[in-house]
């Protein structure tokens, strides 16, 4: 979503680091062209306004443009700043909800309610589910999902499904049961069955109305939820801006949930919905997967738009997808040297487990310098297949011993993964490096428990 803003920051604090020296006008000219950036990204107008004569004020010091790198300086001012902004001069989330991951606040007595509120067509019911599965996987609660939405053909019956899919059970539906009836009985339900946590689906309409807020503020009252999570849509620009309001005055909302942050909006949207509606953005949905939510954290994102990368995101999707015994068993051949290429193709599994690829290289630092290259070397999840089904198609023998692999074989393989002679020959050539590297790394391993490799004072250990 920030790959545009991101790209133009980038090219004005490369210039700006190009200067050994900066003057207050050298200041005055990058702050116009990164005031620029963000009104093109669609961030509000006086969102930047304030923004910018923010960061004027703290650039422009003596202690700025004298220090010994004050480009640097600067960028770190406007990441600072950035982080204000996106958390609206607060703190991240409370440690004990971070610690989770889950995002959202689940204090208090169970069964704890969890209001999903928005427009139709916001994803609210898909986010419902995403969220369900994240606190069922992350806080290991029992979770309840229940669809309040009564007009759209199917709405009930998409939860339901969704919730099959997310392993999270759902109430039972009951023709005629009116919204106000349904969520009561979602609450009673999860308080006889012994249930954590109810996620409850509401109905949205095409566009805000008094009907609308009635029924949600009535619900709301009824079942007092611990959070009231609206969910907006990220490619609708401002307009989600201008919901967020008004949900904000007329219901209450406690936070939102930005969706298809992983389309290409401008992300003016999440940079201005802090500031405008005084609401914390809480999750975002970044895929079409039910697993595909991310906590909101100001400071990982405000990296990601600077270029810095978001190690600690790129870690955490690792965390969810690879066992951790397979983890410590790769890790132990890898010591002693050996790796086959089983273990390659389930490297790349993995791999692929974890999303987009050239998304996961966007949380890389330093990625958005060298997007083009990434862009030009074609990296993406076919290709990843591709190397897999290549795997794949050789036999158990050929896997562990791929000497055996001569030129008939190599054709059969090509033929059968679909693949050409030359994509197995560049296969083979990738994991002989592969395993020449682990090699290395096990000798010198090796040579560190004898003794050898081992730093000064560590042999009394």
């Amino acid at each position: 979503m920030f790959d545009g803003l991101t790209s133009k920051l980038g090219d004005i604090f490369e210039a700006l680091g190009k200067r050994g020296a900066l003057s207050e006008s050298d200041v005055d000219t990058a702050l116009r062209e990164v005031r620029i950036a963000l009104l093109e990204a669609d961030v509000a107008l006086g969102v930047v306004k304030d923004f910018i004569a923010s960061v004027r004020e703290s650039a422009v010091g003596e202690k700025v443009l004298r220090s010994v790198s004050p480009g640097q300086m600067v960028v770190k001012i406007v990441h600072d700043h950035l982080v204000g902004m996106l958390s609206g001069g607060e703190e991240d989330l409370p440690e004990d909800i971070l610690s989770s991951g889950a995002g959202v606040n689940l204090a208090g007595v169970s069964p704890v309610c969890v209001l999903m509120v928005g427009l139709q067509g916001s994803g609210k019911t898909t986010t419902s589910a995403k969220l369900a599965l994240r606190i069922r996987k992350r806080e290991k609660k029992k979770v309840l999902m229940a669809s309040l939405d009564i007009y759209r053909p199917a709405a009930q019956k998409q939860l339901a499904v969704l919730g099959e899919q997310a392993e999270v059970p759902t109430l039972p539906v009951v023709m005629g049961e009116r919204p106000l009836a349904i969520a009561k009985r979602a609450m009673e339900t999860a308080r006889r069955e012994g249930f954590d946590v109810v996620v409850l689906d509401t109905a949205g309409r095409l566009h805000i109305d008094a009907e609308l807020m009635a029924e949600v503020s009535e619900i709301s009252a009824a079942v007092n939820p611990t959070e009231t999570l609206l969910v907006t849509d990220a490619m609708t620009g401002q307009d989600a801006v201008a919901v967020a309001k008004e949900f904000k005055e007329k219901v209450g909302i406690t936070g939102i949930a930005l969706t298809r942050v992983d389309g290409d909006a401008r992300g003016g949207a999440a940079l201005s919905m802090r500031a405008v509606s005084g609401c914390p953005i809480k999750v975002l949905g970044v895929g079409e997967k039910l697993d595909e939510l991310e906590t909101f954290q100001a400071r990982r994102i405000a990296g990601r738009i600077l270029g810095q990368g978001d190690v600690v995101g790129l870690v955490e999707k690792a965390a969810d997808v690879i066992d951790r015994e397979d983890a410590e068993k790769m890790a132990k051949k890898m010591a002693k040297g050996k790796f086959t290429l089983e273990d390659m193709a389930s490297q790349f599994k993995q791999l692929r487990k974890m999303g987009d690829l050239s998304g996961l290289l966007g949380m890389l630092p330093g990625a958005g310098k060298i997007k083009k290259q990434i862009s030009e070397a074609n990296l993406d999840d076919k290709l990843i297949a591709r190397q897999e089904a290549i795997i794949l198609s050789m036999t158990m023998a050929e896997r562990r011993n791929p000497k055996l692999l001569n030129g008939s074989r190599r054709r059969r393989i090509a033929s059968g993964s679909g693949t050409t002679v030359q994509d197995v020959n560049r296969l083979l050539k990738q994991f002989k490096q592969m395993s020449t590297m682990m090699k290395k790394a096990g000798k010198m391993r090796k040579r560190g428990l004898m003794g050898g490799g081992m730093p000064p004072g560590m042999m009394a250990h």
